[in-house]
C-alpha cells in the first residue's frame, strides 16, 4: 500500500498529465466501480488502471484475470501491472484505441480515467470506442470527481447513451460520483 502511493506519487509527478491525481483512489471507490461485474460478466476492461486499486477489485469480484484487459498509458504503470497481474492482458495506448485490440464482446469497460479533465474530442472518442466493444446490454463505469456526468446531454444524444448515478462515494479523495453508461436501445 505505501510502495503504491510512493510510486503513484512519483508517476504523478513526473507526468502529471496522464496521472491527473496526486492519490490513487480508495479501496472504497474501487469496490463501488467494481460493484457491477462478477464472474458471469465475461470479457472485462479497465481503462487507466494506474497501480491496479480498481483492478484488484475487479478480481475480488470474481472476473478471471484471463478475462481482463487494461489500456495504461503510463508505461512505468503498465509495466508494474504486467508484473502483478500476470495472467492479464495489459495494453500500453490509449483507452481509444481499444477497438483495435478487443471484440465487440465485452461485457463491461471500468474506467478510471479523468474524462471531465479531457478535451471533448478524446472524451467521446474514448466513450465510443468503449461502446464499439461492448456487446448488447453491456456497462461502461466511469467516477468523476465533479457534480456532472461525464459527457454532455447532446453528447450522450450523439452517441445514444443514456447514464445513470449509481453511487456517491464520500470515503475518496476526492469524493466521488459513479455513473453507468449504456445504450439507449439497451
Amino acid at each position: 500500500m505505501i510502495a503504491d502511493l510512493a510510486f503513484f506519487l512519483k508517476q504523478a509527478v513526473l507526468q502529471p498529465k496522464q496521472t491527473s491525481s496526486i492519490v490513487p483512489s480508495s479501496r472504497h471507490l474501487a469496490r463501488a466501480v467494481a460493484r457491477v461485474v462478477g464472474p458471469d460478466t465475461g470479457k472485462v476492461v479497465e481503462f487507466g488502471p494506474g497501480t491496479g486499486r480498481i483492478t484488484d477489485a475487479i478480481l475480488e469480484r470474481g472476473v478471471r484475470p484471463q478475462d481482463l484487459t487494461l489500456f495504461e498509458m503510463n508505461v512505468d504503470f503498465a509495466e508494474a501491472l504486467r508484473q502483478k497481474y500476470p495472467l492479464v492482458t495489459t495494453h500500453v495506448c490509449g483507452a481509444q484505441m481499444v477497438a483495435d485490440h478487443m471484440e465487440a464482446d465485452v461485457g463491461a469497460v471500468i474506467s478510471g480515467l479523468p474524462l471531465l479533465s479531457m478535451p471533448r474530442p478524446l472524451r467521446r472518442a474514448i466513450v465510443k470506442g468503449a461502446f464499439s466493444v461492448l456487446r448488447r446490454g453491456g456497462l461502461f463505469v466511469q467516477f468523476t470527481y465533479g457534480a456532472k456526468p461525464p459527457l454532455s446531454p447532446d453528447a450522450l444524444t450523439e452517441l445514444g447513451l443514456r447514464f445513470r448515478p449509481i453511487e456517491k462515494v464520500w470515503r475518496n479523495f476526492p469524493p466521488a460520483q459513479v455513473y453507468v453508461l449504456t445504450r439507449q436501445a439497451d
